[in-house]
């Protein structure tokens, strides 16, 4: 064999580089399915909105709750609960909800928890974004 032959003679790229290109898009591939399949990558989106609430318990088992500030809100992926359950709703919160909006609810209970809870529009997942404990 001659060694000018051997220096001019480029047919292929080394093996070992097309091994290791080979394996390192293996590995991105599989961490990008992976991510996908487990649902990592919808999480950034299911995080609870940023809003501010005021509870004003009134002396005839009511409370007014009032947006204080913070993040918009759809009346729709909202709900007001409290631990004894019986809570009902007398004036509605608009269908969007912005600062300085309120609403009122009835039949609360000496010492019931009222929660603020925030439906993910997306499903699947809840968040309590206000609490308010009534007095006894």
């Amino acid at each position: 064999m001659q060694l000018k032959q051997l220096l001019t003679e480029d047919r292929a790229v080394s093996p070992v580089i097309g091994v290791i290109l080979m394996v390192a898009i293996t590995v991105i591939l599989a961490a990008v399915i992976g991510t996908f399949v487990l649902g990592l990558g919808d999480q950034v989106s299911e995080s609870a909105p940023q809003a501010s609430f005021s509870f004003d318990f009134n002396g005839s088992n009511g409370v007014n709750i009032t947006h204080e500030g913070g993040e918009t809100l759809e009346e729709s992926n909202i709900n007001v609960s409290g631990d004894e359950g019986g809570v009902t709703e007398t004036t509605a919160f608009p269908s969007t909800i912005a600062a300085g909006d309120t609403a009122e609810y009835g039949s609360v209970a000496e010492g019931e928890t009222i929660r603020v809870v925030w439906t993910n529009p997306a499903g699947g997942s809840t968040n309590t974004i206000a609490r308010a404990t009534a007095p006894q």
